[in-house]
C-alpha cells in the first residue's frame, strides 16, 4: 500500500506496526496503551475451530481478533470496546487489513454485553483484562493507560458474568492474567460456571517465577484441569552467546 493510502487510515500521532503474520499491520498510538506480549501469547493459546464465532471482551486496538483471524479458521471475530476513540482505531485497522468480512468492532460496555449481543451466541470468548484492582496504585482514572491496567471501567466479575451469559453450552473462555490473582480467578470462574480446564504459566526466565498465566474455561463443564508445560520468554544462554 502506498504511503499516501496509509495516511488515509492514520490520525495524528498514530503509527502502523507490523504484526509479523499474514502481512497484517496494526494502527497504534504510542501516547496510548499499545499491545504487549500478553496479547500475542493469548492469541497462541486460544483454540478456535473452523466456523466458530469469537468475542473479545475489551478489545482495545483490536489486536486479539485481528491476530485470531490470521491464526485460526474461525468464521467471525467481534471486538467489544467501551472507549470510542480506541474502538475507532481498531475499526480502522480492520479496514486497513481488509478484514471487514471476518472482524467487527463494536463500541459498548462489557457490563452491558449481555444486552448488546444475543445470549448463548458465541463459541469462544477471549479477554486480556486489566490486571490491577482499581485502588492499586491508580493515579489518573481518566487516562487510557490506567483503564487498560486497572479495573476502572470493568472488573473481573463483569467479564466472567458477561461471558457466562454469552457463551454457548460448552463454549470456551480464554484469558491472560497475573498469577497473583489466580486463586480469585479460579474461584470466580467456578462461580460463573466457567470451569477451568487448562492453565499455562509464562516465565521471563526458567529460574524466575511466572509473570503471566493463561487460562481456558469451559461453560458448564465438569471439574478437571490440566497444567501445561510453562512458556519461557527469554533464554540466558542464547543472550550470552550473542555477546
Amino acid at each position: 500500500m502506498t504511503s499516501n493510502k496509509k495516511k488515509e487510515f492514520l490520525k495524528a500521532g498514530e503509527r502502523l506496526d507490523d504484526l509479523q503474520i499474514g502481512g497484517l499491520e496494526l494502527i497504534q498510538n504510542p501516547s496510548g496503551f499499545c499491545f504487549g506480549v500478553d496479547a500475542v501469547f493469548l492469541s497462541d493459546f486460544v483454540k478456535v475451530k473452523p466456523g466458530e464465532t469469537v468475542l473479545d471482551m475489551g478489545t482495545g486496538n483490536g489486536i486479539i481478533p485481528i491476530l485470531l483471524s490470521a491464526k485460526t479458521a474461525g468464521k467471525k471475530f467481534t471486538g467489544l470496546e467501551i472507549q470510542a476513540d480506541t474502538a475507532d482505531m481498531a475499526r480502522r485497522s480492520v479496514a486497513y487489513n481488509g478484514l471487514e468480512n471476518r472482524v467487527e468492532i463494536v463500541t459498548g460496555d462489557i457490563k452491558e454485553a449481555a444486552d448488546i449481543f444475543k445470549p448463548a451466541f458465541f463459541d469462544v470468548i477471549t479477554a486480556n483484562p486489566p490486571y490491577m484492582l482499581s485502588d492499586h496504585g491508580l493515579r489518573n482514572p481518566d487516562d487510557a493507560k490506567a483503564a487498560a491496567r486497572h479495573e476502572v471501567l470493568c472488573t473481573l466479575d463483569d467479564i466472567l458474568r458477561g461471558s457466562m451469559r454469552l457463551l454457548q453450552d460448552k463454549g470456551r473462555f480464554y484469558m491472560v492474567h497475573r498469577p497473583f490473582r489466580l486463586t480469585e480467578i479460579m474461584r470466580k470462574m467456578n462461580y460463573y460456571k466457567l470451569e477451568p480446564k487448562r492453565i499455562q504459566f509464562i516465565h521471563p526466565y526458567v529460574d524466575k517465577e511466572p509473570v503471566l498465566v493463561l487460562i481456558e474455561g469451559v461453560r458448564s463443564a465438569k471439574p478437571r484441569v490440566t497444567v501445561e508445560p510453562p512458556l519461557i520468554i527469554y533464554d540466558r544462554s542464547r543472550q550470552s552467546e550473542s555477546k
